[in-house]
């Protein structure tokens, strides 16, 4: 019986630089649902690969003094570097400076205009550099782009535009009718609610400003926009052709099963990209999964700051699948994940070298000391044997209702749960004790062969995410790895056989400051900020207010906060929604600052609050105090903060 094909995808990596953990934590995650639909029998393809025309592409290689095809072929061989070293089993790594891709997107683009749905005109607007996206006044949130928050610039110039709005109604009634369409539900609702269901406006598909782009052949003083350009490369990868003409493994994958994308390029992939395709008569992708941010402890990676976490870097100092282990494990379904260098020696300490490389060793090393190696399932049961083998039994339930909803931090939780359980069954049984008694001998082999076999299943169950580590527990066990039907029944492992004679130290626990000191020694210098001009005197912007008295100053009440918590306010485009913990209370503080800080940025700060500042009412969500800023000539804000780090609660006077 033929499997069922599955097609998974990535979104491109933008060649500007790079990637650091936060960029890889999306292969990883695609790789291990990718390995698990082989394991449970499905037909895999999975694809993977490097966005690479663009302005910002070619203003990079002019800084580099390289053309703008040397400055890509370099940093795409650095990603596809990373996503190998990260032991990533993608199917095709695509290319946008692929020359059959380029030339597809050409006739898509032929295609397109052909049928009247591309248009000649001009743009005036509103253009952010960093975002490639044009703007109109209204969409700026304060002045600045409303994705990046930067500064944008008055551009003129002429352009075809793809006409969105004749299938903005088409595509609501598509996603209403497919729930599952858009990952996670909060994400659908944020789409139709903020861009489908107030209106599309016709999208900008060409530029003339710059040339590193994919020429339109019909008008070469054009070139192809990114929209177009990058998202084609789902279905150029399986041999799409405009003409009719696709390779058989566009008709086998095609409509993707899982596009996974992170979740700030989601408006791309669920509006633009379904249209397209409704466009060209191709069927939509099943399901589009936006998935959160990795970010450092710190706040967002900054290479001013010194704080970029590269894979390779973590792959030095804790191994290939610790990593793999710790993004998978961290990341939340829908919220922004953590990471930091103390918490990555915690978790390697606690779960891999304790929890999983512990419990192996032990098996393995009892093994060979009560029974020279050899495990044999001598069935002398006991109650709790039965507690452990039905937990085993359901662990495999367990991962695929979990990995059925890509929640894969759950699945690797319930097979670390295994482990665990595995570990308190040794302190029930007391292996140790039985061994001192010759007539519970065949009791000791018992729980020795309950012990492996549930290790095997662990371990089968394992080699999605950790595929290493997986190997090496098997190996050890002198086992293969098990077929997902096998996993029915406990009892697989075939009795008579010997373990490794010198188990191995699958993970070493770590000290956290000696790997401190070498995260220093090779976290390269932060970048130095600008240096300050000389002549500056200031600014003079602040309207002059009446004197006060330091009794009215006293009036005012201001405490240092923590920022635990924050979200944007539903339609509100310049708003924040905090929660601020004040000594034992938390306090909802509404702040006109979304421009400048998004809600992962303000988490984890601590912040200046006028505490006793009478409550107010904005966009119809309470505020409980006001959180103070600088702010220059320009509008830029700064959050306000004390030198020295001090507790929430303190009082400033």
């Amino acid at each position: 019986m033929a499997k069922k094909p599955y097609y998974i995808t990535t979104a491109i990596a933008y060649t500007s630089g790079k990637p650091h953990i936060g960029n890889t934590y999306e292969i990883v995650l695609a790789d291990s649902i990718a390995r698990y639909k082989r394991f449970v029998g499905f037909d895999v393809r999975f694809q993977t690969g490097t966005d690479e025309h663009g302005q910002k592409i070619e203003l990079k290689a002019q800084e580099k003094g390289v053309t703008p095809k040397e400055f890509v072929d370099d940093t795409a061989g650095e990603i596809k570097r990373i996503w190998d070293l990260m032991n990533t089993s993608y199917d095709k790594f695509i290319r946008t400076t692929d020359e059959e891709h380029e030339k597809q997107v050409q006739k898509i683009f032929k295609k397109l205009y052909d049928k009247g749905d591309i248009y000649k005109g001009e743009y005036e607007g509103l253009y952010c550099t960093p975002c490639e996206s044009f703007f109109t006044e209204s969409q700026l949130v304060d002045g600045k782009c409303p994705d990046c928050g930067r500064e944008v610039q008055p551009a003129k110039e002429e352009a075809y535009f793809f006409k969105m709005s004749k299938y903005g109604g088409r595509l609501i009634k598509y996603i209403e009718q497919h729930p599952l369409f858009i990952q996670p539900e909060s994400r659908k609702n944020e789409m139709m609610n903020n861009f489908l269901k107030p209106g599309l406006q016709d999208l900008c598909v060409s530029r003339t400003s710059f040339k590193w782009g994919i020429p339109v052949d019909f008008d070469p003083g054009h070139v192809v926009y990114v929209w177009i350009d990058a998202l084609s490369n789902y279905i150029t990868g399986l041999g799409y052709d405009v003409d009719g003409r696709s390779d058989r493994l566009f008709e086998k994958y095609w409509p993707a099963d899982l596009h996974l994308i992170g979740k700030d390029i989601l408006r791309f992939h669920t509006i633009y990209w379904p249209i397209m395709l409704m466009a060209l008569g191709v069927d939509l992708p099943k399901q589009i999964f936006g998935h959160p941010w990795l970010l450092q402890s710190d706040g967002k990676m900054s290479k001013s700051k010194g704080n970029v976490i590269y894979a390779d870097d973590l792959v030095e100092l804790f191994g290939v699948d610790a990593v793999r282990y710790f993004v998978l494990h961290e990341m939340p379904f829908e919220n922004d994940g953590v990471i930091s260098w103390e918490l990555m020696v915690e978790r390697l300490n606690s779960d891999l070298a304790n929890t999983l490389g512990n419990l192996v060793n032990r098996t393995v090393s009892m093994t060979n000391k009560y029974f020279d190696g050899e495990v044999n399932n001598k069935k002398v049961v006991e109650d709790v044997d039965k507690e452990l083998i039905d937990y085993a039994l359901d662990t495999r339930l367990r991962v695929s209702n979990a990995m059925d909803r890509l929640r894969v931090a759950e699945a690797i939780t319930e097979i670390f749960n295994l482990f665990k359980r595995c570990n308190k069954y040794i302190d029930e049984t007391m292996p140790w004790a039985l061994a001192k008694e010759e007539d519970k001998k065949d009791r000791l082999a018992t729980v020795l062969y309950n012990l492996v076999e549930s290790i095997v299943i662990g371990a089968t169950l394992l080699e999605p995410y950790m595929p290493e580590t997986s190997e090496k527990i098997l190996a050890q066990l002198n086992s293969p790895k098990r077929k997902v039907n096998d996993l029915v029944r406990f009892g697989g492992y075939k009795s008579g056989t010997k373990v490794t004679d010198s188990p191995e130290i699958l993970f070493a626990r770590l000290d956290l400051e000696e790997v401190m000191k070498k995260v220093e020694e090779m976290q390269p210098e932060p970048e130095p900020e600008p240096e300050p001009v000389d002549d500056n005197p200031g600014i003079d912007i602040a309207e002059k207010k009446p004197e006060i008295s330091i009794d009215d100053f006293d009036k005012i009440q201001l405490q240092v906060g923590e920022v635990i918590a924050c979200e944007e306010v539903p339609k509100s485009k310049k708003l924040l929604c905090s929660k601020v913990k004040i000594g034992s209370e938390v306090r909802q503080i509404v702040s006109g600052i979304k421009s400048q800080f998004s809600p992962e940025d303000m988490v984890g700060k601590k912040v200046v609050v006028v505490t006793n500042l009478k409550p107010a009412k904005l966009a119809g969500v309470e505020s409980q105090g006001m959180i103070l800023c600088a702010e220059d000539a320009e509008g830029k804000l700064s959050i306000v903060t004390t030198e020295e780090a001090m507790p929430h609660g303190a009082e400033i006077r």
